[in-house]
């Protein structure tokens, strides 16, 4: 909802007008350690509220995370936009490398999210994200850095990248200098 609402350039309200009910995550973009929202009608809330006593959910003393859940709202526009901003460069970075091995739908990046289009049958999205992550002698040979990128194999021909507050615009240019690294690799 707020990746949603920083790309519109819109009030979460506005989004959220549209829906019976609407949950909230405050980890990852917004920082929390851990934490959530449920809003809905009073039925509706209500009877989550059962559901989560009858399940054994909840928690006590939960000041500390809603105090990290609400700085993480008042800091949302900024944190995420920057989140939006290092997945576009990250988009573009690789859209300009050309590589037969992948392609990219610029269009597409709207928010934090990435997909990466893997062509052909090698590597599969799962062997890229294998050499990805990896990090061998060679790559801290050739390009004086240990790099390891974790993305996931999303679909038969697709890898999902995603950014949240604990990756920086430098974390974004190591990550595409590894990707271009290991498409280099790849195609020898």
């Amino acid at each position: 909802l707020m990746n949603a609402a920083v790309a519109q350039g819109v009030e979460p309200a506005q989004i959220a007008q549209h829906c019976d009910s609407v949950t909230l995550c405050f980890s990852k973009g917004l920082g929390a350690p851990s934490g959530a929202v449920l809003a809905g009608c009073r039925e509706f809330v209500t009877e989550a509220w059962r559901v989560r006593k009858l399940l054994g959910g909840g928690m006590r003393q939960v000041g500390v995370l809603a105090a990290a859940a609400c700085l993480g709202l008042q800091h949302a526009e900024v944190t995420l936009r920057r989140d939006h901003d290092n997945a576009r460069r990250f988009a573009e970075g690789i859209h300009v490398l050309d590589s037969p091995l992948w392609s990219i739908n610029l269009a597409a990046v709207e928010t934090n999210i990435v997909m990466i289009n893997v062509q052909g049958a090698w590597p599969s999205p799962a062997e890229l994200c294998d050499r990805l992550r990896a990090v061998s002698k060679e790559e801290v040979a050739e390009t004086g850095q240990a790099v390891s990128v974790l993305l996931l194999p999303w679909s038969a021909q697709t890898v999902r990248a995603v950014w949240h507050r604990n990756i920086s615009a430098r974390d974004t240019e190591l990550a595409r200098r590894k990707l271009e690294f290991v498409a280099r690799k790849c195609q020898e």
